[in-house]
């Protein structure tokens, strides 16, 4: 490995990548996995606990404020640096607010709190994907996306299994005020890194912060192309991934296998493909990682595909996941990357938001079908058709990213 892409690897610019992923990964499982734990323990009606999942509308709608976001700038810090240090000192009460609520006597306070966590969650996340496509040069946004990514994995595991384990030991009152002060090494980074420069200006009217970056994605050629791309390329991914739990069960897995081989090992193979394919995204670029990695998904769903024909094997399960979690953290990769290098920076907490948001879809509406698929198409023939679906999402990159074809304009 040549000097320049160690200093690459080792730069301020991915540590702040890493950080910023688990500053933005902690706060989204604190509103579902652990607050429906302390709910259910505190005698809370089921319809209400499922309730409380609308108070993640926030995450799905963000584009809507990203442009005041854009627009103004506040405190000396800079337009990035003072979004970011007001929406997580706002985030840090609003955890430890949410820690000191009531779920048995006041569960629609505990739904107040909860909304304010997943509002000032889903302002950081704009604010730090704007940050990183402006302070990453071209050529490290793989790798600095993977380091994001893998970051966020890391909060999401801290807050869920790390909560969990946690609130078996003390109050759930401590477990959100010690989740609150995890928010602190984000704010930390804040403070010690640099504003990026802002090459292309900056919005000078909510007209240009609103209208404009709409206006100026729909204006290119192959906009409408890469919008269908975002929605389909890990599409046969997400639908294998929303019935594999179902599946494990039928081929007689234990619950204890399944969280051992799937949930730990699974969890690690997932963090190994994500650094993997922000290196091997240094070398080759965007355009030719998103053909490989996107490969690489399709044929590990249908690995799954073999292992119902293989039926109950522990080597075979761990050597299915193994390789669907590397695919699966190389592409997720590859995925973040393409998003961050087709946003205008002059708009980029805009456009950028309104792309992630869309990454989301697939997740909802492609996964609502996948039970019935399964039922009336048996497991091998139900991840086949998965493993076909991811086709056309790979034929959208011959329309803007060929393999022999220049690099995607940023």
């Amino acid at each position: 490995m040549n000097q320049p892409m160690l200093e690459t690897i080792f730069s301020r610019r991915m540590f702040v990548s890493l950080i910023m992923g688990f500053a933005c990964g902690l706060p989204l499982l604190l509103t579902i996995s652990l607050l429906q734990a302390w709910m259910k323990e505190e005698g809370v009606d089921l319809t209400v606990i499922g309730v409380m999942a609308l108070v993640g509308l926030p995450y799905t709608v963000k584009f809507l404020w990203a442009p005041f976001l854009d627009r103004f700038t506040i405190l000396a810090l800079g337009r990035r640096r003072g979004w970011l240090l007001i929406v997580q000192g706002a985030l840090i009460c609003a955890i430890a607010g949410l820690g000191m609520t009531d779920p048995a006597g006041n569960p629609w306070m505990v739904a107040f709190a909860a909304f304010l966590v997943t509002f000032f969650s889903a302002s950081q996340d704009i604010v730090v994907d704007a940050y990183r496509r402006e302070d990453l040069a071209d050529r490290e946004l793989g790798l600095g996306s993977s380091l994001y990514v893998n970051g966020y994995r890391v909060g999401m595991l801290l807050a869920s299994g790390g909560g969990l384990i946690m609130a078996d030991h003390m109050s759930y009152r401590a477990v959100y005020m010690i989740m609150a002060a995890c928010m602190l090494p984000g704010v930390l980074t804040t403070l010690l890194t640099p504003e990026p420069p802002a090459h292309m200006g900056r919005p000078r009217s909510m007209k240009e912060a609103v209208i404009d970056p709409f206006a100026e994605y729909f204006s290119r050629e192959g906009a409408l192309w890469m919008l269908a791309f975002i929605l389909l390329y890990k599409i046969g991914d997400t639908m294998a991934s929303a019935m594999t739990t179902p599946f494990y069960l039928d081929m007689g897995f234990s619950k204890t296998e399944i969280g051992a081989v799937v949930k730990l090992f699974g969890f690690w193979a997932t963090i190994m493909g994500a650094l993997i394919g922000g290196v091997l995204m240094l070398r080759m670029g965007i355009n030719r990682s998103l053909w490989v990695f996107g490969a690489l998904q399709a044929l590990s769903t249908a690995g799954f595909a073999a292992l119902a024909r293989i039926g109950y094997s522990i080597p075979a399960l761990s050597a299915v996941i193994g390789f669907e979690n590397l695919s699966s953290g190389m592409g997720t990769a590859a995925y973040a990357a393409f998003m961050a290098s087709i946003t205008n920076k002059r708009f980029t907490a805009t456009q950028y938001a309104l792309l992630s948001s869309l990454m989301g879809v697939p997740r909802v509406i492609a996964s609502a079908p996948t039970g019935f698929i399964a039922k009336h198409t048996g497991w091998f023939d139900f991840f086949i058709v998965c493993t076909v679906i991811a086709v056309p999402g790979m034929l959208l990159l011959m329309k803007f990213a060929p393999w022999r074809g220049k690099k995607m304009e940023v």
